[in-house]
């Protein structure tokens, strides 16, 4: 793995580590998942209608046909996603963030046990929020699918909560956590209905540049 990736032994902040951007219990790193066949930080926003259809084909195909694979992409999966992208992208330049990528990496703050277990032996990168760019990177409470607000276009009923519809820069993280405190990851492992569910099971936090390429030339 990169240099540069966080060890697995930090797991949370400490009151004497001489970073003063995030409060005591807050993780101190971010992860992403990925399936342990491909490559981290494939993003299907990236590709051509043409290659995204292929993808989202074999995708739902492994959904029907292989074990421990519960992530499920519907026919509508890439409107939402179009749509939720879209507006994240727009209030992120609205709070002086400066974006260079259409559509962000995507994280969850410290570690999601009901998002790794959407795939069997699912693959992780972990990166030290000490290493991210303050105007490259944002996060939303929770998922951003959920905080942005489509989902009711989508007959997903989700309850308004006062973060939603909002995106946060990395430097109020204490704030946002002290107010909301952190949410509750799930360990049911139930995921029969979750596509046609709210869930606020983490933070996501999106990062707006290629800089975890760089970091992760060893993954």
């Amino acid at each position: 793995m990169a240099v540069r990736l966080i060890s697995s032994r930090v797991k949370l902040l400490k009151l004497t580590d001489k970073s003063e951007r995030v409060s005591p219990l807050i993780p101190n790193f971010i992860t992403h998942y990925h399936l342990a066949d491909k490559a981290p930080f494939l993003n299907l926003s990236d590709l051509s209608e043409r290659e995204r259809a292929s993808v989202l084909s074999e995708l739902q195909e492994r959904y029907r046909s292989e074990d421990g694979f519960k992530r499920q992409y519907g026919k509508r999966y890439m409107q939402l996603r179009q749509l939720t992208e879209a507006r994240l992208r727009d209030l992120f330049i609205s709070r002086s963030g400066k974006p260079q990528r259409h559509s962000p990496h995507y994280f969850v703050l410290g570690k999601s046990f009901w998002f790794k277990n959407l795939h069997p032996n699912t693959r992780e990168v972990r990166i030290s929020l000490d290493y991210l760019r303050d105007k490259s990177v944002s996060f939303t409470y929770p998922d951003s699918f959920v905080s942005m607000g489509f989902m009711p276009e989508f007959s997903i009923k989700v309850a308004p909560q006062p973060y939603h519809e909002k995106v946060y820069l990395l430097n109020e993280l204490p704030e946002v956590v002290a107010k909301f405190g952190l949410p509750q990851d799930d360990f049911s492992m139930q995921y029969q209905n979750y596509s046609n569910e709210e869930f606020e099971k983490f933070i996501e936090v999106q990062v707006w540049d290629d800089s975890p390429l760089a970091w992760c030339n060893d993954c």
